[in-house]
């Protein structure tokens, strides 16, 4: 008798991840996976009950990716401001083409309705600000939270860059991080 196909969760929700940038996060239903992963329909429900435990789970997945990439470039990128601009153009590369950013959007959606995924945003946003605050450590009158000020700074960058994707969107985030950071760094201490 023939065992059935077993396949790890990490390969399952790596799968639903791309479903739902593919098709959104109606797309991602227990069939599609199963047509896509080759497990039954049946046993993935096993797996994660529900459907929005299915999102859930595929989103958890992608933001354990991102952290792992996060630690990775913060522990190769040097502690400087232009450091600070190599790991956000870094970031910036999986957004793709317009189409796949505006189809973010929607999965930024799911992480914002789910108390479990909007934790692990907040949590992502503190390691990355901490790492950007000490890019800019050296920085004599640096404004308190610099971190977060840059790290916005990318986010509008990214959603400016959507209206007009002339050009490639690393390109569009580098250019106006740089220009950002040069006020930053030759505002000096304050008061001088």
């Amino acid at each position: 008798m023939a065992r059935p196909k077993t396949l790890p969760d990490i390969e399952v929700l790596g799968a639903a991840h791309r479903l739902l940038h593919e098709r959104g996060p109606d797309g991602l239903t227990f069939a599609s996976l199963a047509r896509a992963c080759g497990l039954s329909a049946s046993t993935l429900v096993q797996r994660f009950g529900t459907k929005d435990g299915l999102v859930q789970g595929a989103l958890l997945h992608a933001w354990d990716r991102l952290d792992d990439r996060t630690a990775a470039l913060a522990a190769s990128v040097p502690r400087t401001p232009d450091g600070a601009v190599d790991m956000l153009v870094n970031l910036s590369q999986d957004y793709g083409g317009i189409e796949t950013y505006a189809d973010g959007l929607l999965i930024l959606r799911e992480d914002l309705r789910d108390p479990v995924l909007r934790a692990r945003g907040a949590a992502w946003k503190a390691t990355l600000t901490a790492v950007l605050e000490d890019c800019f450590a050296r920085i004599p009158g640096a404004p308190r939270g610099v971190g977060l000020l840059v790290a916005s700074q990318w986010q509008g960058s990214l959603l400016w860059w959507s209206f007009d994707p002339s050009v490639d969107v690393e390109r569009f985030v580098e250019d106006n991080l740089k220009r950002f950071v040069a006020v930053i760094v030759s505002a000096g201490p304050a008061g001088s």
